[in-house]
């Protein structure tokens, strides 16, 4: 198989500043989402039809979201984050919710 080094592309094609490209998207992945969603739900039902398929049931659920959140929470510069976004969120809207009201001092003159 006689392939190059940078991808296939020719030396003739390349131009002096050489952006890297994604690889080209082959098989499952080059398929539209709407054809992804029908393949893999053929594959969920084989899956229930077989009886391999697992079923969460409120329990085990309920656990499974909780060992997810406990491992979320240790990352302490990712929990500022969200917290820093959730104050920003609702300091905008409490600004905006004084702004709408009348006769506030932000909002232009009434007279």
């Amino acid at each position: 198989m006689a392939t190059s080094k940078d991808g296939g592309k020719s030396a003739a094609g390349s131009s002096g500043s050489e952006q890297k490209s994604q690889p080209a998207k082959r098989g499952f992945a080059a398929m539209d989402q709407n054809q992804q969603r029908q393949i893999a739900s053929k594959g969920g039902q084989a899956a229930h039809q077989k009886g391999t398929a697992h079923e969460f049931d409120s329990e085990e659920a309920r656990r499974a979201g909780q060992k997810g959140g406990e491992v979320v929470s240790r990352n302490r510069a990712h929990m500022a984050d969200i917290g820093r976004k959730g104050g920003e969120s609702r300091q905008s809207a409490n600004r905006a919710a004084a702004a709408a009201k009348p006769g506030n001092r932000q909002g232009g003159k009434e007279e």
